[in-house]
């Protein structure tokens, strides 16, 4: 094309270019990224160690504590490295490779938590099949098969992505890179793209989502029925949280993913891609773990250990 040259790197965009600021997000996110690597590695040991809770809900649990590990860590260093440092840029194959692991992550992560709503309706309200139809043999195959799609599912997107010509500005409007905002940066046209990404995001996003609220839906019928009011409210408070960082999740990603690509970039687009690639790996441990009274045991004991070793 004329008066255009070909992008070999592009360069990200900080939140602010006061200096203070930058350190203020750059410790923001290291204090959030240090959180989350604690939690989840505690999880990770206590279950892990403690032949109590080996069971499906925990092995889940575990998988989704590793799985938030990997994911955080692929934004936030560079992130924290663009606030402090004056060089933004990322070269092209980084670039490939930080789109295609966040949008396998996150795809992971929505079919973790689609997995474990429906450990919960089989333990609530199927518990005479629960060993049965949530055997390891099943868990192993599932925890597969929702690696291996996402992996497939962002194969695809980065591809076809990485396919189009970037000879406009190399400027990526947001602090990793991501579909959307590379989109807008194609000299070609990405209507292809855009209803690829929008007939698979509402196909296999809409369906976990309806998936997991008609699991919870069944699961809230059942315990209403429960006779003291201690065990619903146990169950409700257990519920209640992982549906909203479901739909946290979903509608964060939807609010960056759906939008046209045509409309102009914005510091809210930044701030929702905060919510569906850091948030949900830093409140996970607390929401999905951290409060369950066997968990915080198991890594108490972890700890002690640790520390009784430590001494002699």
């Amino acid at each position: 094309m004329p008066n255009s040259t070909t992008v070999t790197e592009f360069l990200l965009t900080r939140f602010s270019d006061v200096w203070e600021l930058r350190v203020l997000h750059a410790m923001l996110f290291v204090l959030m990224y240090v959180a989350t690597l604690m939690g989840n590695l505690l999880i990770v040991t206590g279950i892990t160690f403690s032949w109590k809770l080996h069971t499906p809900m925990y092995y889940f649990l575990r998988n989704l504590s590793v799985l938030d590990m990997c994911y955080i860590s692929v934004t936030v260093p560079k992130a924290c490295a663009i606030f402090l440092l004056d060089n933004t840029a990322i070269s092209m194959t980084g670039c490939a490779a930080q789109i295609f692991l966040v949008v396998a992550f996150a795809t992971v992560e929505l079919l973790f938590l689609t997995v474990m709503a429906r450990d919960r309706y089989v333990a609530i309200c199927q518990p005479l099949h629960y060993p049965v139809v949530m055997n390891p043999r099943v868990c192993v195959q599932m925890t597969l098969a929702s690696v291996f799609s996402g992996l497939a599912y962002s194969g695809l997107h980065t591809g076809n992505t990485f396919q189009l010509p970037f000879c406009q500005s190399n400027v990526v409007h947001q602090f990793f890179c991501d579909i959307p905002p590379l989109l807008k940066l194609s000299c070609s046209d990405t209507l292809n793209n855009e209803i690829l990404i929008f007939i698979s995001s509402v196909v296999i996003a809409g369906g976990c989502f309806a998936f997991i609220i008609m699991s919870y839906y069944h699961i809230f019928s059942t315990v209403l029925k429960f006779p003291t009011r201690g065990k619903r409210g146990k169950a409700f408070s257990t519920c209640v949280p992982h549906i909203l960082m479901v739909t946290v999740f979903l509608s964060s990603g939807a609010a960056v993913y759906l939008k046209p690509t045509s409309s102009s970039p914005t510091i809210q687009d930044m701030l929702s891609s905060v919510f569906y690639s850091i948030v949900p790996p830093f409140l996970n441990p607390i929401i999905y773990s951290l409060r369950n009274k066997q968990i915080k045991e198991a890594a108490k004991r972890v700890m002690q250990r640790k520390l009784y070793s430590g001494e002699r």
